[in-house]
């Protein structure tokens, strides 16, 4: 009985192909990076490092954000911005059917 055809090896290679994708070491380029073969790290350039703020860095886990310093809008607001928007609406379908409307006028057929 040759090698392939035992179950038990058959198994065990499947498990050692299976289990063997799971490892981070098998990546070729993980030495090329990890090594420093791949050269030095890129300098920032200029425009770059001008346009980040200082502190940039990330919040350390555990620690709450700091209080954002413009307050959310009050029922009265959110109500006031929707009923704005529900008239902008209004206005943008009103231009629409007037523009329809003189375009179909002109004679020609409508562009789909």
């Amino acid at each position: 009985m040759s090698r392939l055809h035992n179950p038990q090896f058959v198994a065990a290679l499947a498990a050692v192909a299976l289990l063997g994708g799971c490892s981070g070491d098998l990546n070729p380029m993980r030495m090329a990076y990890g090594t420093g073969e791949a050269g030095p790290p890129a300098k920032t350039p200029d425009f770059v490092a001008q346009s980040r703020r200082d502190g940039g860095d990330f919040m350390p886990v555990g620690v709450s954000a700091p209080a954002r310093p413009v307050r959310a809008k009050s029922a009265e607001g959110t109500k006031a911005l929707e009923d704005e928007l529900v008239a902008a609406r209004g206005r943008n379908e009103a231009k629409g059917r007037s523009a329809e409307s003189a375009a179909g006028k002109t004679g020609q057929p409508p562009k789909p």
